[in-house]
């Protein structure tokens, strides 16, 4: 019997004849005989008979209906699921990211994301580029969101942006009361920098053009997020990447643009051969979306 065959002979069974199945269907009555007839054929014995116009179950069709009932509970889990897939409101989502983007935007991409799907289930690990890609591979990160990503083959960018420059200073600073900050602005002051042999270091060297030279750096961090919290505590004055000071983090330091042509790549990234489900797709859109109105505020 296939599956079309034990709908019907469920149907039947449930509603005590043919009119009864055709309405709890959708069908016509000649299409659930049709089915009947088959199946019995199929089967090589009777499933139900005839008495006084009823239609009765032979012992066998009494037999199969233990074994389809039992079946159908998996039938109906499995339709559960495929709805559930086709408009989820729950389910996990691992995401590796970047330290300059687990201040604000990642986060705000996945409280978004959970009030659209209240049940789900999100975790956000910060990883170095390099781990981030291990993380992708062995697929325990599903979505990863760099900042300077790293190329693999096994990689894809699903989306991918250019990220400019801010400089923060404690808002008692001289620079706050500047609409921008440029490096030559940057020179005499306590600069708190990257070590310059990192792919973030070098970026900021760039940034600072011919004014790298002069300047006088007194603390090195890795990350940009470390930078703005040196500032504040008064350590100095930092440039980073505007992805770490969207949104409301750091609402204790001014920040202000810093002008140089340099730009960092930030991309979000999958594994290349696992296809994307439903709410990575719904994290890249939503990240798209929180991602460009940071960018113009």
């Amino acid at each position: 019997m296939n599956l079309r065959q034990m709908e019907v002979f469920r149907a039947v069974m449930l509603t005590g004849g043919v009119g009864g199945a055709a309405e709890l269907l959708h069908v016509s009555q000649p299409a659930i005989s049709k089915v009947l007839a088959q199946a019995q054929r199929q089967l090589g014995f009777a499933l139900f008979s005839r008495i006084k116009g009823r239609l009765v179950p032979t012992p066998e069709a009494q037999a199969l209906r233990t074994e389809i009932e039992a079946l159908w509970r998996g039938v109906e889990r499995v339709r559960d699921v495929s709805r559930s897939l086709a408009s989820p409101r729950s389910g996990t989502l691992s995401v590796a990211v970047s330290a300059s983007l687990a201040a604000y935007l990642v986060p705000r991409t996945l409280a978004l994301l959970a009030e659209r799907y209240p049940g789900l289930q999100s975790r956000m690990e910060i990883l170095i580029a390099p781990i981030m890609v291990d993380a992708l591979l062995d697929h325990s990160a599903e979505v990863g969101v760099a900042l300077l990503p790293n190329e693999h083959p096994n990689l894809v960018q699903v989306r991918s942006y250019q990220c400019g420059f801010s400089c923060v200073v404690p808002p008692e600073h001289p620079l706050a009361a500047r609409r921008s900050v440029s490096p030559r602005d940057l020179l005499g002051e306590r600069v708190i920098g990257s070590p310059p042999d990192t792919p973030y270091g070098q970026a900021l060297q760039r940034a600072y053009g011919k004014a790298a030279a002069a300047l006088q750096v007194h603390f090195h961090v890795r990350s940009a997020t470390s930078a703005c919290w040196q500032a504040q505590a008064g350590g100095g004055i930092a440039v980073v990447d505007r992805a770490a000071v969207a949104g409301p983090t750091f609402q204790q330091l001014a920040i202000r643009p810093f002008r140089t042509r340099e730009r960092l790549p930030v991309a979000v990234v999958r594994n290349r051969y696992r296809p994307p489900s439903q709410l990575q797709e719904a994290f890249c859109e939503t990240f798209d979306t929180v991602w460009k109105q940071a960018m113009r505020d």
